[in-house]
């Protein structure tokens, strides 16, 4: 398996639609998505930043299965993510790794 860091900067998108999406895949199973590994949102100016580690590349493509109708049912506006194979992580403590 290839980690993949999976980046959205979306334009627009608000802190109540990120709250009303998660509460939508709550409702559908997915409040912790198979091989989602880490995830970070936030507001930056009026986008919404999101980082993800996925355990690998079919891992993250299943879960848009599920993501865009959500995003789209939302009005989120689409974007393309910015994927990169994860060379090296760290998490707290721990040692790093490189790949």
């Amino acid at each position: 398996m290839e980690k993949q860091l999976v980046q959205f900067n979306i334009p627009g998108m608000t802190a109540e639609q990120y709250d009303k999406c998660w509460e939508e895949l709550r409702n559908v199973g997915l409040s912790n998505p198979p091989g989602l590994l880490h995830h970070v949102g936030a507001q930056q100016g009026s986008n919404w930043v999101v980082a993800d580690i996925w355990e690998s590349p079919e891992a993250f493509a299943k879960f848009g299965e599920t993501l865009i109708p959500i995003l789209d049912k939302l009005g989120v506006t689409q974007v393309e993510p910015v994927i990169t194979p994860v060379y090296y992580e760290q998490t707290g403590l721990q040692t790093g790794t490189a790949y």
